[in-house]
């Protein structure tokens, strides 16, 4: 992985914002889906398939690639907009999200598209997919890492915890696990749902590595990464503090935007504010 320089950076933001963008498009024109997952993860996938990841977009299913599995299928729409910009398939066909026949299904379908690695939708089944990959990965004696996305409220699942056990007994060292921190889920905050912390002691308590960051930072974020990379006694996780709805002022921190699009005069002034946002970003980096 190359170095993080300041032209790097400067591209990796301004790619964030404009995956930011396209999420506002495809749910406005979809008409149905999640909002505030997807704008507040856009950094961290940015910073994976644009300067983290070992991967061929022209050759995606190359034996040597690193593995992404998203656990949360449901903010697949932050997925897809990466996938797209990173050259997997058109950008234009982003516009065709859930609609009938379109590729890109509300949960994402591993032979629908390119650059899919397992089908997602009912929550608290990447981990175990993902430790799968790592092992076989350990028996092929192969170098390729398996990055898991997961959501912060799946770890209401028993089965996230029975994954997290297992991975921490058997030292996966070529998984790295990356939770989406954001407090929210459809019907409410997280602690009040089912109260989460504290995740730093529950996975060292199995065996974990943990890593704390703004997950809206990207320098945080590839800064954990390498730490990650350079622990090799066993699993980490990278538990990543998001805003939902980031860049969206009336989306942020709400709750009530997990599992809505934006209407047309909604989408029109989201898409503004992150114009706006741009236009800041390139006259920081000057």
């Amino acid at each position: 992985m190359e170095i993080l320089h300041e032209k790097k950076l400067k591209f990796l933001e301004e790619m964030a914002n404009v995956i930011r963008q396209d999420i506002i498009k495809m749910l406005v024109e979809a008409g149905s889906g999640h909002s505030a997952g997807p704008l507040g993860m856009a950094d961290i996938f940015t910073a994976l398939y644009f300067h983290v990841l070992n991967h061929n977009p022209k050759a995606p299913d190359w034996e040597k690639r690193d593995r992404v599995v998203l656990s949360n299928g449901h903010i697949c729409p932050v997925q897809y907009a990466t996938l797209a910009h990173a050259g997997y398939f058109p950008v234009k066909e982003l516009m065709t999200l859930r609609k009938l026949g379109s590729r890109l299904q509300g949960h994402p379908h591993r032979k629908s598209l390119p650059g899919i690695e397992t089908t997602s939708g009912p929550l608290g089944s990447g981990l175990s997919q993902s430790i799968g990959m790592a092992l076989a990965a350990r028996l092929d004696g192969a170098k390729h890492h398996i990055y898991c996305l997961m959501s912060d409220g799946e770890h209401n699942c028993g089965n996230t915890w029975e994954a997290i056990m297992f991975a921490g007994k058997n030292c996966l060292n070529n998984l790295t696990a990356i939770v989406d921190r954001n407090n929210i889920q459809i019907d409410g905050f997280t602690e009040n749902v089912m109260p989460l912390e504290s995740l730093r002691d529950k996975y060292e308590a199995f065996r974990w590595n943990v890593l704390e960051v703004n997950g809206n930072d990207i320098t945080e974020f590839v800064a954990a990464i390498n730490e990650a990379k350079a622990t090799y006694e066993k699993p980490t996780v990278i538990v990543c503090h998001t805003i939902p709805g980031k860049g969206v002022s009336f989306m942020e921190r709400d709750y009530r935007w997990h599992g809505k699009p934006p209407t047309k005069d909604e989408a029109r002034e989201a898409l503004g504010e992150l114009r706006t946002l741009h236009g800041r970003i390139m006259s920081e980096h000057e």
